[in-house]
């Protein structure tokens, strides 16, 4: 509903402001209800109500919030402004699973899912569809969250959300971490920083730093995220959402813990506040943590086994899937160290489970994507139904042709959307080249060309010598150029049939089309000349000279024909060229 009055036109204001502007925000909602109290406008004073609930609910508490917007959507309710009034119940379900009734937050939330689609626009609509991701991710369900997440941006970008999507950002880089993708959170969590230039709101500021430190920790590069925990940790509270707010000391610990930082750890771990279940798993792993860098493996061992047990509660009591994950990883090493293989390896193959469970979610998350834009867009469709019977027959034939364009529009951008995560499905980000999945849907199809034709399909195993120790002397990103400048090597070396692909780590393949392995093998050697003559000038100003790999080749005529007995033959050739390294074997 359009503002029209001053105060319902002052809380308007106000609601733009919650995610830009947190203090102005503020401000207006108190000049909101002067102004509607003085002139007696009851939408405007409900309308204030409302931005108050929202205030708090992301600077107070919820109990303080859920109070505020059910009677904002009471007075709404009595007033028959129903957009207005699903926009309340949204805030109050939201409320609800902040207090931890998730499943309750989305049996109230459900109900009105599709009347709320039909009426709310822009951030207002983002905000439902991202209230329904938030329960289905307290629920475990990351597939139906992510899909509910990506929706709600398109929604909410930045020139509509008003800073709502920056959270957003920050939301999908939570999930994406449930997923097990961290590098992907990460970009998600920096676009949000980047939408933080410009706006005052402190408090998702501290939540997207604190999604990065947890994404570089789970990465092992917990030293590159000191600076944060530090600036998290020294942080000041405010209510008013215009300063960094402190919060998950358990995940800034671990952190600390990794990184070296032991009286830092110990100090956060003291500001710990354990309510709910991914917290209560947070703060015992920093515990064990700490306890085993102090040489104290069974005291670290006996932390992780008091909440072992939660790992099997139901509904809203049962922790996220990531930290199970990482439960179970810890206990596995501990284990192993406390002189128990046989625990340590019944746990290794929980972890096993749970990652494998993690796949299999990150790979229903993109189908759940299209699904819920099909859904949406036959709910539009039948909204466009029920408007063209009640208008006109005159403008029948101009409201059916704006449909159809409103149709085409969303059938491109689902196909924008699934070529995209088809994109990121089989690409590596960091070379350009396709990923080893990718590889392992190319190769039988591949393999089965060539023996129809009788001609040979070379393949060569790659692996770039001494990289652990251009990570280890100048770190990641001195190690990520080296990636990313023998991607671009690969591409420009190779003819438009050849095919190649990041195996893993610093490993890479190719396949070769009608071409024997000794052929192959002077191409990789022209490739090694090359790679040997290029340097680099790291941002330290160091540089780095005389790189070489250590190749394996072999062909469909000379192994095995089949895509495994292929990729081991190369894989044995290349573990003898690694002895003197800097060679291609064939």
């Amino acid at each position: 509903m359009k503002p029209n009055s001053a105060s319902q036109r002052l809380a308007h204001k106000a609601w733009r402001s919650l995610h830009a502007d947190a203090g102005t925000a503020r401000s207006l909602v108190n000049r909101a209800f002067e102004r509607a109290t003085r002139d007696g406008d009851e939408l405007g004073a409900a309308w204030a109500r409302l931005v108050c609930g929202f205030h708090r609910l992301y600077f107070a508490t919820p109990q303080d919030a859920e109070q505020q917007l059910g009677a904002a959507r009471r007075e709404f309710a009595r007033l028959k402004a129903r957009p207005l009034e699903l926009l309340a119940a949204t805030g109050e379900a939201r409320a609800l699973w902040r207090q931890g009734q998730v499943q309750r937050a989305l049996d109230q939330l459900l109900p009105l899912r599709d009347e709320g689609l039909r009426l709310l626009r822009h951030e207002q609509r983002g905000l439902l569809l991202n209230a329904l991701a938030g329960c289905h991710s307290g629920l475990g369900g990351s597939e139906q969250a992510f899909a509910y997440m990506y929706e709600a941006l398109r929604n909410a970008g930045p020139k509509q959300g008003f800073g709502f999507d920056a959270a957003l950002y920050c939301n999908l880089s939570h999930e994406l971490l449930e997923l097990g993708d961290h590098d992907e959170a990460i970009r998600q969590a920096e676009r949000g920083l980047q939408r933080m230039q410009g706006l005052s709101n402190g408090r998702l500021l501290s939540v997207l730093m604190v999604n990065r430190v947890i994404c570089l920790t789970e990465l092992g590069r917990a030293a590159e995220c000191l600076a944060d925990v530090e600036a998290l940790g020294q942080a000041q509270g405010d209510p008013t959402g215009r300063e960094l707010v402190p919060m998950h000391f358990e995940d800034l610990a671990l952190a600390a813990v990794q990184a070296g930082a032991l009286p830092l750890a110990k100090a956060l771990m003291e500001r710990a506040q354990v309510l709910l279940p991914d917290e209560r798993l947070g703060f015992a792993l920093a515990k064990a943590a700490l306890f085993k860098v102090q040489g104290k493996p069974v005291q670290a061992l006996a932390q992780l086994d008091a909440v072992l047990p939660q790992c099997d509660a139901e509904g809203d009591a049962k922790p996220g899937l990531r930290m199970r994950c990482n439960l179970a990883l810890a206990r596995a090493e501990l284990l192993e160290v406390c002189g128990e293989p046989t625990a340590a390896l019944q746990a290794l193959r929980d972890w096993r489970s749970l990652q494998a469970e993690r796949a299999r979610r990150a790979s229903q998350a993109r189908y759940q994507a299209a699904q819920l834009q099909t859904e949406l867009l036959q709910l539009q469709q039948r909204v466009e139904e029920q408007d063209s019977k009640r208008q006109a027959a005159e403008r029948a034939r101009a409201q059916l042709a704006e449909a159809h364009a409103a149709l085409q529009r969303k059938m491109e951008e689902v196909q924008a959307l699934q070529a995209q995560l088809h994109i990121q499905a089989t690409q590596d980000a960091l070379t350009g080249l396709a990923n080893r999945r990718h590889l392992n849907e190319t190769l039988p199809s591949v393999l089965a060309l060539a023996l129809r034709d009788g001609t040979p399909l070379a393949v060569a195993l790659i692996d770039l010598d001494r990289f652990k120790q251009v990570n280890d002397t100048h770190g990641h990103p001195a190690g990520d150029q080296v990636l990313a400048a023998f991607g671009l090597l690969l591409r420009q070396h190779l003819r438009k049939s050849d095919l190649a692909f990041r195996y893993g780590g610093e490993e890479f393949c190719l396949l070769m089309p009608h071409t024997p392995a000794m052929d192959a093998q002077h191409k990789l050697k022209a490739l090694l000349t090359d790679w040997r003559a290029m340097a680099f000038t790291l941002d330290s100003g160091a540089v780095l000279r005389l790189q070489t790999f250590s190749a394996g080749v072999t062909d469909s005529l000379s192994c095995l024909a089949s895509p495994a007995g292929l990729l081991q033959a190369a894989d044995a050739r290349l573990l003898q060229a690694k002895q003197p390294r800097g060679c291609v074997v064939l």
